[in-house]
């Protein structure tokens, strides 16, 4: 008796051997990941643990398939039925494969997860959900379009015709597009998280939320500023969370009537201000410049501890004590001030001495008498006697 022109003893060997083959490819999967276990537990890396995991999602299925598969190549089918059963072995393995990039996918995003969430940062979950979405349908689509084309579809005209439309509707949602990936920049690179004190032009503020669109900021006054994913990322973005120290640089300056000794004697009692404090430490401290008013200093410190409250304590501690040092050894803190010299052009006043010699003598005033002609000669009036 026979079955598609082949003997049933055949059929039966073939079926033997799937069987077989089927319980060798059972046990030997679990005798390799009990054995990869073993070895994983002994190592510090994360390899073996992603390979151990990947291989557990090994489907049964497929594997019943694949030992059918080997159980009918040994029988003599015809040319058709052999075309069609090494096309079965392309989509068995087609989705296999398909099947362990999705946990591998799975075991990325959740131990990236793990390693930047925290419980004040939603956008971790955000852009989690972004990237897997985004990376199993491009793994799908792939395995897909193989799939249709070893079944002997043409899909090159299918492609073309999702790339059309692919750019038909990113034009079309091309703004929206773009804060979603900066969305995801912002979560794999992280310039800030939440919690972040940062400033972006002339705004400022701590970073409250970072969604797949905006990213929200509270002020110093106390608004909430929303800016877009996309115009954010085209700053210069200032982190001040991440500050390991701060680099501070101030300058005073005294009087001129300062005498060199004195001079000489500053930078040492700023150095010994500076050092006074643990938190500090001393950079250096000049005669900066001879200024319009004043002799210039100008000090570099370095404030250990980021928190900018810290600094303002520090800096008001100098600004006191240099005071009261300055005081002590008679120098004074300089204001703006001019001082203007007046001199006299000795030409001019030889000119001014010379007129006054020859109107030495010669009246002051022509002008005419009460009684007088006009021209300084007094009329006799009538009740006058010569």
């Amino acid at each position: 008796m026979t079955l598609l022109g082949v003997p049933l003893t055949n059929w039966a060997l073939a079926c033997a051997a799937a069987l077989g083959f089927y319980l060798l490819f059972t046990f030997g999967l679990r005798f390799a990941l009990r054995r990869a276990s073993r070895v994983a537990a002994n190592t510090s890396n994360r390899v073996d643990d992603t390979l151990i995991e990947v291989l557990s999602r090994t489907n049964r299925w497929l594997l019943a398939l694949a030992a059918l598969l080997i159980g009918l190549s040994l029988i003599d089918l015809s040319d058709r039925w052999g075309a069609r059963v090494g096309q079965l072995w392309f989509l068995a393995l087609a989705v296999q494969f398909a099947l362990w990039g999705n946990t591998a996918i799975r075991i990325f995003l959740r131990r990236y997860t793990e390693r930047h969430a925290s419980a004040a940062m939603t956008q971790v979950s955000a852009s989690a959900t972004l990237m897997s979405w985004g990376l199993r349908t491009v793994l799908w689509a792939t395995v897909l379009l193989a799939m249709l084309s070893n079944l002997g579809v043409n899909i090159t005209a299918f492609v073309a015709s999702l790339g059309v439309g692919g750019i038909a509707v990113a034009l079309a949602v091309q703004n929206i597009l773009g804060d979603l990936f900066a969305s995801l920049s912002i979560a794999v690179d992280k310039p800030f998280e939440i919690g972040d004190f940062i400033i972006v032009n002339d705004v400022m503020g701590t970073v409250e939320y970072v969604g797949l669109k905006t990213t929200r900021l509270r002020s110093l006054s106390g608004e909430q500023i929303v800016i877009s994913n996309t115009e954010l990322l085209k700053q210069v973005i200032k982190n001040y969370k991440r500050m390991a120290e701060r680099r501070i640089v101030f300058t005073f300056g005294v009087t001129y009537s300062t005498t060199p000794e004195q001079a000489e004697q500053i930078p040492q009692i700023v150095k010994r201000l500076v050092e006074a404090s643990g938190k500090l430490r001393f950079d250096r401290a000049h005669l900066l410049k001879f200024g319009d008013s004043s002799l210039d200093y100008e000090v570099v410190y370095i404030v250990k501890e980021p928190g900018f409250n810290a600094y303002m304590d520090e800096q008001q501690r100098i600004n006191l004590a240099l005071m009261r040092e300055l005081e002590q050894i008679g120098v004074e803190f300089a204001f703006p001030t001019r001082t203007v010299y007046i001199m006299n052009d000795p030409a001019a006043d030889r000119a001014d001495e010379g007129g006054n010699e020859e109107n030495e003598g010669a009246p002051h005033s022509t002008g005419s008498i009460p009684g007088g002609n006009g021209r300084g000669e007094p009329q006799p009036s009538a009740n006058s006697v010569r």
